[in-house]
């Protein structure tokens, strides 16, 4: 009865009037099956949910956004919004006086109360939710609806699949076929079935399910029971293990995984092949979800995913071209921020997202911020802002420095002469590495304040 009157009350709310006119500018029917109507777009929204967050930013229409659910962390610029909570006093939304509040179904079953008193204050309640990425195109039409950015969405969404078509390219003539099982949650180790979002990525990526057995915990569920058990049975035929991390499910983490000692008989604990993978990336409905499948594939497939045959040359590197050449040349998954409470503590180094001149949008953000959350390459703050220079030089001991990092060096006691060693930042770094056979010096000098090239690079990282 509750979720009856809900429904009813959302009519006249989302229509403004008594009644909901399908020739309004915009009409559809929600994913509570309420129906929508809409004069003009909305313009002041409230996101209750981070993909949907998430997507309004990727559409372009941030600047409509006046709050967001208060676990949202992404894009990075989102953390300036001011935060909402349906297990909240619904008062508080009410009185920012939004014209659209968008949820998902799962908040309407989880605090019905909430969303009755949005609707009787008269405020458009939209619930939109992609059960499976068949409909993830649906979904982000009737976004875009509500923020008069179909010709945005529609750019998206062909570049979505064109880059998904891409990987599947790339990896489809692999062999052999790696084989992946998918922990979803810890407890009972449980995975995910083929036909979700993470099942999906892994045929996208050119893998195969280890678990095609799994059976969904319950109907309607992406999610199954599995048991450690049933993996050991499949021991020899799991090439690489893929935990997902997050805060809705998560599987466990690199050093519990290592900690499970019946886990030495599966093959791709052997062979140093298991690996974690933020929620957001792989299980949410985002257009983040290509970079998920990017990831897979790069589990699965390394030596054709990090390719790197494009910076063997002997052109002056490039600050972003070094980041990139560190991630796939050490194939490092790429850093996502886990905690939802990751912008609510002051960051003790640099603060995901948070450069001056690289923005989530650019095609470098990645690689950057993966290479310097490794600790590999240096950054500069000044005053409270943060700057990368992605288009400056790379320095011989930038690189020295990265490379040292990277690897497992020890002083080797031999103590060849350094005619420049004292221009050097970092003396016993430079030693350790030129003692080691890392760096050869020209002429007695090491030039710390040379820029190198990108072959270099890449020579003392083979190094490794």
């Amino acid at each position: 009865m509750l979720l009856a009157a809900v429904m009813i009350t959302a009519l006249a709310a989302c229509a403004g009037t008594a009644e909901v006119s399908s020739d309004a500018a915009i009409y559809f029917t929600d994913d509570d099956g309420s129906e929508i109507s809409l004069d003009a777009p909305a313009e002041r929204i409230i996101s209750l949910y981070s993909a949907h967050t998430e997507n309004l930013y990727s559409l372009g229409a941030e600047d409509r956004l006046i709050g967001n659910y208060h676990t949202a962390i992404y894009p990075p610029d989102a953390a300036n919004l001011d935060m909402y909570d349906y297990s909240e006093d619904p008062e508080k939304v009410i009185a920012a006086n939004p014209d659209a509040v968008i949820i998902r179904p799962f908040i309407t079953r989880k605090a019905p109360d909430f969303v009755e008193a949005l609707r009787r204050a008269d405020i458009c309640v939209i619930s939109l939710y992609p059960d499976s990425l068949d409909e993830f195109d649906d979904y982000i039409k009737k976004l875009a609806m509500v923020t008069g950015t179909e010709q945005k969405a529609e750019e998206l969404l062909s570049k979505f699949h064109a880059e998904l078509d891409q990987i599947s390219n790339m990896t489809k003539d692999a062999e052999p076929k790696q084989r992946v099982f998918f922990e979803t949650t810890e407890t009972n180790i449980r995975t995910t079935t083929v036909d979700s979002m993470a099942g999906r990525a892994i045929t996208a990526a050119g893998g195969v399910n280890a678990a095609q057995d799994a059976s969904p915990s319950e109907e309607g569920s992406t999610i199954a029971e599995y048991g450690i058990e049933r993996v050991l049975e499949k021991a020899d035929d799991i090439d690489v293990y893929v935990s997902q991390r997050g805060a809705m499910n998560s599987g466990g983490s690199l050093e519990s995984i290592a900690e499970r000692h019946e886990y030495v008989a599966i093959k791709a604990v052997k062979n140093k092949r298991v690996y974690t993978i933020n929620e957001k990336l792989i299980s949410s409905p985002t257009f983040r979800y290509v970079k998920g499948v990017r990831e897979m594939a790069r589990f699965l497939y390394p030596e054709i995913m990090d390719n790197y045959d494009a910076y063997k040359n002997d052109n002056e590197a490039t600050r972003a071209g070094f980041a990139d050449i560190i991630v796939k040349h050490e194939h490092m998954p790429i850093y996502v921020p886990s905690s939802s409470k990751y912008y609510d503590t002051p960051a003790k180094g640099h603060t995901f997202g948070m450069f001056e001149d690289v923005k989530w949008r650019d095609d470098e953000f990645d690689s950057i911020e993966t290479a310097v959350y490794s600790g590999a390459v240096t950054w500069t703050k000044d005053g409270d802002r943060e700057y990368f220079y992605p288009e400056g030089k790379v320095t011989r001991e930038e690189l020295a420095k990265a490379v040292f990092v990277l690897g497992e060096f020890k002083a080797s006691g031999k103590n060849i002469a350094i005619s420049d060693l004292s221009d050097c930042e970092s003396p016993r770094i430079v030693t350790t590495l030129v003692d080691n056979g890392v760096f050869a010096l020209s002429n007695g000098s090491f030039e710390p304040k040379r820029a190198v090239t990108n072959n270099e690079i890449i020579a003392a990282l083979d190094m490794l």
